[in-house]
């Protein structure tokens, strides 16, 4: 990069010219463009119920098999920085409404695609995006037109079913779709505080056990924590258990600082032994003395205190993470206890019963607490064929829970199927036929974008896609019925509303104003200064 002073002498602004490329114009647009459309094609066969998988093995060779877009792109090791902002785009999608990563993805793509040709007649990048921006808003308030509210109740969750089954339609394990959006949705309404619609993710836990098959899948009222009594001889099922919440070791104290013990004799040595038996014998009296039955303790104790525990028929648990601690804690409502001399009746946590699970041959036990006084604290129980498996049922049911929490947010849905963004896409274009400046140009580009949806799921389905599309628009304009789609599923009815294939409203517009933002990002870039080494 160079500029002249006030006599013509050249000098150079950039350090180490020599050793920068740069991009800038149409070329560094025609760049950024072709980087981010390399990332919404890889996503693109993923859509929709008939999507296929991708398989992703990391570094260390751990093998990831999903069609989550926010997971696929998590995975894959991303150089280029505007691709980048693809990957962040599906991550705000995920963290945002928990839905819809992969579509929000394919229209970014499909709006940088359109963008190109507009630039490539000679259009303004800004102009293309000011006009993106106000297709855009327009095609948010004619989702809301189209929307239907639905019924959203503790006593009628139909509507949140139904939504929860589009959602994992999509995912591996569509096999058991109403089975899965059953838990999802019951668990959702287990900890959902209607008078603030408000749903707390954190009472809900999700745990996973290789083995059994994916049908086996339950909802457990209660906390399932995968730990065993530390002895075992101990019970191995407890009925109306008062819980000791421990965070406070079974060992004696020990100074802060660096210390030495000289023993000379063995008096001294039995003497140490003595003290050493105390402290435990108190510790467990304390436990016994509150009304405790059964102690959870967050750290480990040595087998003296293990055997010391079995003696006192006091069946405990050792290594519990703070997490689960907590949940066990807000199930219960018991208060975990930092110190043993605290511990008395008023803190102990109540349960109507703490039972072992066992798995087939191997050794793998795990607890389950049931019955807690507090029923808002619950665990998903996922079995499944292998670890991959179990991983993406999380992901899957994860998905379910958000669109479940969306909805009862906020209780307005569109329909699935590719048939709001042809409504949009269709009204999008007449209302480009009443402006008169350039931003027609940009609002027929959105409408074509728009159409992307649908045809990849047409394509994905192994159906025409234009001739699906095509049919679809006809009906919709013939019969003013804005809820007629792409029949992914080959049932012959086209009407969305009548195969109930729901998405949230809140989600859909979400999509489309997170996916113009970044493509508005990228069309406004039209210099890149790079090292010379790095690939762009």
């Amino acid at each position: 990069m160079l500029a002249v002073d006030e006599y013509g002498r050249p000098f150079i602004i950039v350090r180490e010219q020599d050793k920068k490329a740069r991009l800038k114009g149409i070329e560094a647009h025609k760049s950024n463009i072709l980087a981010a459309r390399t990332i919404s094609n890889l996503l693109r066969t993923s859509l929709g119920p008939k999507g296929m998988d991708k398989m992703i093995v990391s570094p260390d060779g751990e093998i990831t098999v999903t069609n989550d877009g926010a997971t696929i792109l998590d995975n894959l090791e991303v150089e280029h920085q505007i691709a980048k902002l693809l990957v962040e785009l599906s991550k705000a999608q995920d963290d945002e409404i928990g839905d819809g990563t992969t579509g929000v993805v394919v229209l970014a793509g499909a709006l940088l695609e359109e963008a190109e040709k507009l630039l490539s007649k000679g259009i303004h990048p800004i102009r293309v995006a000011q006009g993106f921006e106000n297709a855009c808003d327009d095609a948010v308030a004619h989702l809301a037109s189209i929307s239907d509210e639905v019924e959203v109740s503790k006593d009628n969750a139909s509507n949140l079913y139904s939504t929860a089954e589009t959602t994992i339609s999509s995912k591996i394990v569509n096999r058991f779709r109403t089975q899965m959006a059953k838990i999802a949705v019951d668990a959702v309404l287990s900890v959902t505080e209607w008078d603030r619609k408000d749903v707390n993710f954190e009472h809900i836990k999700m745990e996973g056990k290789v083995g059994g098959k994916l049908s086996d899948t339950c909802l457990v009222h209660g906390i399932i924590i995968d730990k065993e009594f530390s002895h075992p001889q101990m019970p191995k099922s407890i009925e109306n258990a008062k819980i000791a919440i421990l965070t406070c070791p079974f060992e004696p104290p020990r100074p802060k600082t660096k210390y030495n013990i000289d023993i000379t004799t063995s008096d001294a040595y039995m003497k140490l032994h003595e003290i050493e038996q105390k402290y435990f014998h108190d510790m467990i009296q304390h436990i016994i003395d509150s009304g405790a039955n059964v102690a959870f303790c967050q750290w480990g104790f040595d087998d003296e205190a293990n055997h010391l525990l079995l003696q006192k028929n006091l069946p405990a648990v050792r290594w519990i993470g703070g997490v689960e601690l907590e949940l066990i804690a807000m199930a219960t409502n018991g208060n975990i206890v930092p110190r043993f001399k605290e511990l008395n009746e008023s803190k102990l946590g109540k349960c109507g019963s703490i039972r072992t699970l066992e798995f087939g041959t191997t050794k793998d036990r795990m607890l389950v607490i049931e019955k807690c006084p507090n029923s808002s604290a619950v665990t998903i129980f996922i079995r499944g064929g292998n670890k991959m498996i179990i991983e993406e049922a999380k992901r899957s049911i994860h998905d379910a829970l958000c669109v479940a929490r969306n909805l009862i947010k906020d209780s307005r849905i569109v329909y699935g199927g590719g048939s709001c963004e042809i409504s949009v896409s269709s009204f999008i274009r007449n209302k480009a036929d009443k402006i008169e400046n350039m931003d027609q140009y940009a609002y027929r580009a959105f409408a074509n974008a728009l159409e992307s949806i649908p045809i990849a799921l047409a394509e994905n389905s192994g159906l025409s896609p234009i001739e699906s599309v095509a049919q679809a628009k006809k009906l919709q304009i013939e019969q003013k019925n804005p809820h007629i789609g792409i029949d992914c599923m080959c049932t012959g009815e086209g009407d969305m509303k009548k195969q109930k294939v729901y998405e949230t409203l809140r989600g859909k517009q979400q999509a489309y104003l997170l996916a113009t933002q970044v493509v508005k990002m990228i069309l406004k870039i039209d210099d890149v200064l790079k090292p010379n080494d790095m690939q762009y």
